[in-house]
C-alpha cells in the first residue's frame, strides 16, 4: 500500500492530487512531515511564528476566525514567507453546513479563505453534496485568480519578521486580484500593476531521483538547496481533506461515519487530498489519500517514550510520533501547544521534525535494513 512507500514514489502514484503531488515531493526534499497548528491570536505572532519555524514544517495550519486582527497585511504575510519557506497554508475551518452556505464561507466574508488557503477541511455530516458545493467554489476561485492575478507593488505593507521587526512585504506568488472574491471594492495599502497570466499545473519540476536521494539522506545540504528551487511554487490549485476521525475523548464519529468518508473521497480524487484522521486509511491498492494526524505530543526530555495516550484535562488526547506514524501509518503530525509553547520554537519544531521523520523512516523499512 502506499504508506509503504517513500513519499517521493507516492508522488508519482496515477490520480494524485496536483498539490499532493508537490506535497509528496517537498515532504520528501525537506525531510518534514510536520504541520504546525498555529494557534496564536494576532497576524504579528503568527508571521513570527511562521518565520520561526518554517524551514522544520511542510504545512501550517491556521484558524483565521481566531486571529483578531485579521485581514489584509495576515494574508500578504502568510503567502510571502509561505514561499519563501517552502510550505503550504491549511486553513482549519472545519466546514459542516449545507452546501450554498459552506460556498459562500470559502469565497467571501472577511476571511476570503479560497483566495489564500491550499487546503482546507470538511465534515460529511450534512451528506457528501457538501464536497461538490467546496469543489465547485474552488474552481471558481482559482479560475478568478488565474484570470486576474496582480504584481504587487508594495507601499507600506509590513509583515514581521523572525526579530520581530516589520519589513516590507512582496508578493510575487498567487497575488491579490484588482478585485476581491466577494466584490467588496475595499482598497488595500499597495500599488497595483495589473497583468493577465494564465497558470497551469505541469507537474513539480523536481526529479524523482533527486527527491528520492534527497529523501534518504544521500546528498547534503546544497543538493536540498537544487532540489527545492527546482521544485518551485505549489500548484494554483485547491484542496480538501475530510474529517474522518477525531483525537478528542467521546468523540462521535463512528467506524461507519468514517467509512463513508473514504467512499465519498474516492469519488472525488481530483479534489480530496486526505484525511484527518488517527490512522492511515488507505485499504485500497488504488488509495493515495494522505492522513493528517492532531493529538501527537513529545515527553520533555525523550522522543519516543512513553507510548501510551495522555491527555490535556480538556478531552485532547496524545500519542507519540512513533505511535502515530511507524505504528499506525499515518503521514503528516500536526502539532501545535507542544511547540508554540516552548521558550525556542525553532529548536522544539526540529526535535518534532526529527521524530516524525525517524518513525516515516521506520515505517517504510529503511532503519534496519
Amino acid at each position: 500500500m502506499s504508506q509503504h512507500a517513500h513519499f517521493s514514489a507516492r508522488a508519482d502514484l496515477p490520480n494524485n492530487h496536483p498539490l499532493a503531488v508537490w506535497l509528496c515531493r517537498l515532504i520528501s526534499i525537506k525531510r518534514s512531515n510536520l504541520c504546525l497548528s498555529a494557534d496564536v491570536h494576532s497576524t504579528t505572532a503568527l508571521l513570527r511564528l511562521a518565520e520561526e519555524v518554517g524551514d522544520h514544517i511542510c504545512i501550517l495550519k491556521t484558524h483565521a476566525d481566531i486571529i483578531d486582527d485579521f485581514g489584509e497585511r495576515t494574508i500578504k504575510g502568510l503567502r510571502e514567507i509561505s514561499r519563501r519557506k517552502q510550505f503550504l497554508i491549511f486553513e482549519d475551518r472545519k466546514f459542516g453546513d449545507i452546501g450554498s452556505t459552506v460556498q459562500s464561507q470559502y469565497t467571501r466574508g472577511p476571511l476570503q479563505i479560497a483566495s489564500w488557503a491550499h487546503l482546507v477541511n470538511a465534515h460529511i455530516f450534512p451528506g457528501p453534496a457538501i464536497i461538490t458545493a467546496l469543489k465547485s467554489a474552488a474552481a471558481s476561485a482559482v479560475q478568478f485568480l488565474m484570470q486576474s492575478v496582480s504584481t504587487e507593488i508594495t507601499a507600506g505593507t509590513p509583515y514581521v519578521n523572525a526579530d520581530g521587526e516589520e519589513e516590507d512585504c512582496y508578493d510575487f506568488g498567487m497575488g491579490s486580484s484588482t478585485k476581491s472574491l466577494n466584490d467588496s471594492g475595499r482598497k488595500g495599502s499597495v500599488v497595483t500593476a495589473t497583468t493577465t497570466i494564465s497558470q497551469t499545473f505541469e507537474g513539480a519540476r523536481t526529479p524523482a531521483s533527486m527527491a528520492r536521494a534527497v529523501s534518504a539522506g544521500e546528498s547534503d545540504d546544497g543538493d536540498r538547496v537544487e532540489a527545492l528551487d527546482a521544485l518551485g511554487d505549489p500548484p494554483l490549485a485547491r484542496g480538501l481533506l475530510l474529517l474522518a476521525e477525531m483525537s478528542s475523548e467521546g468523540n462521535l464519529m463512528t467506524r461507519e461515519y468514517t467509512k463513508k468518508c473514504v467512499a465519498a473521497a474516492r469519488e472525488h480524487q481530483d479534489f480530496v487530498v486526505g484525511f484527518i484522521s488517527q490512522r492511515t486509511l488507505n485499504e485500497s491498492k488504488k488509495d493515495t489519500f494522505l492522513s493528517f494526524t492532531p493529538g501527537v505530543s513529545l515527553s520533555s526530555s525523550e522522543e519516543a517514550v512513553p507510548n501510551s495516550i495522555k491527555g490535556d484535562g480538556l478531552g485532547q488526547q496524545y500519542r507519540t510520533p512513533a505511535k502515530v506514524v511507524a505504528e499506525d501509518g499515518c503521514d503528516i503530525i500536526i502539532v501545535g501547544r507542544g511547540i508554540i509553547g516552548a521558550k525556542d520554537r525553532a529548536k522544539e519544531a526540529e526535535r518534532y521534525r526529527s521524530a516524525a521523520w525517524k518513525a516515516y523512516e521506520s515505517r517504510i523499512g529503511k532503519l534496519g535494513r
